[in-house]
C-alpha cells in the first residue's frame, strides 16, 4: 500500500503500534492471570522500548525479508489480497518469535530457563498475533492509511 518511503515510515509506524501494544496487554494478561481495566495503562511503560524495536526490526529487516518469503508462495499476478496476506503472515511468522525472545530477555527474568520460557512465550504468542493481525489490526491500519494517502 504505501507507495514512498514516507508513506511506508507512517504505515510502519502505525501498524508497529497497534500490534506492539495489543500484544503488550495481552502478555500482562497472561502474567497477571486475567485482563483489567489497569492493564491499559501498564502496557505503555513497554510500549516505550518495544515500539521502537518492532518498528526498526520490520522497516529496516523483516519488511525485506517478509516480501521475499512470500512471494516464494505468490506471484505478483495472484490478488491483491493473497499478496496482501501472504506477507502480512511471513511477517507474523518472522516477528513473533524475534519480538517474544526481545521480550523475554527484557521482561520475563528467565534465567537458566530461558530457551524453555522463550519458546513459551513465542506459541503462547504466535495465534494471538496471528489473529490480532489479520482479522483486526491489518485491516484497521491499512483502512486508516487508505483515508490518510487516498490514491489519486
Amino acid at each position: 500500500m504505501p507507495k514512498t518511503k514516507f508513506q511506508n515510515v507512517v504505515f510502519t509506524l502505525m501498524m508497529a503500534f497497534l500490534m506492539v501494544y495489543a500484544m503488550i496487554c495481552y502478555n500482562i494478561s497472561l502474567n497477571i492471570g486475567g485482563m483489567n481495566n489497569q492493564i491499559f495503562l501498564m502496557a505503555f511503560h513497554e510500549m516505550v522500548i518495544m515500539w521502537p524495536v518492532a518498528f526498526i526490526l520490520e522497516f529496516f529487516v523483516v519488511d525485506n525479508l517478509a516480501h521475499k518469503l512470500a512471494f516464494r508462495m505468490v506471484t505478483p499476478q495472484d490478488r491483491p489480497i493473497v499478496i496482501t496476506l501472504a506477507i502480512s503472515v511471513m511477517i507474523i511468522c518472522i516477528m513473533c518469535p524475534v519480538m517474544s525472545l526481545i521480550a523475554t530477555l527484557l521482561f520475563k527474568n528467565a534465567g537458566s530457563q530461558f530457551v524453555a520460557v522463550w519458546l513459551q512465550t513465542t506459541f503462547m504468542n504466535f495465534p494471538a498475533a496471528f489473529f490480532w493481525q489479520l482479522m483486526y489490526c491489518g485491516p484497521l491500519i491499512r483502512l486508516i492509511f487508505r483515508n490518510l494517502f487516498p490514491e489519486k
